[in-house]
């Protein structure tokens, strides 16, 4: 039996330098209309998971990180975009970049519980 809720989900990648196309996966970003749900998870430890990235400014990458958790979360000093429909911020944080932190197309699913979901596919594709 599926999933009674319909979800979207892309995963947050680090591309250490953009122009070579490799990437980490350092995150999950996932959306579920039907529960009301958008959330986000990334990892913490970026820094120490990309030692070999010696031009990347982690204060710069992990302030970017936050800020996608405000939005995410719809919280004030995320201005404008973090008071968007929870569809809108999905589609505004997996919109295509060509920074060092990007997000893979979404992808979808069914699942009883968005939050449990998030955290199963953490662990799988990040983790």
């Amino acid at each position: 039996m599926r999933g009674k809720y319909l979800y979207e989900y892309a995963v947050i990648r680090l591309f250490p330098k953009v122009e070579r196309e490799e990437f980490i996966n350092i995150g999950i970003i996932l959306f579920s209309k039907e529960a009301n749900y958008i959330g986000m998870k990334y990892r913490s430890d970026v820094e120490q998971t990309c030692r070999t990235a010696t031009e990347l400014d982690f204060g710069l990458l992990g302030d970017t990180l936050k800020s996608f958790a405000i939005i995410c979360n719809g919280e004030k000093q995320g201005g404008k975009i973090a008071e968007l429909e929870i569809a809108e911020r999905f589609r505004w944080l997996t919109a295509e970049r060509s920074t060092c932190i990007q997000t893979s197309r979404s992808h979808n699913g069914f699942t009883d519980n968005p939050e449990n979901k998030l955290e199963e596919l953490f662990a799988e594709l990040v983790m």
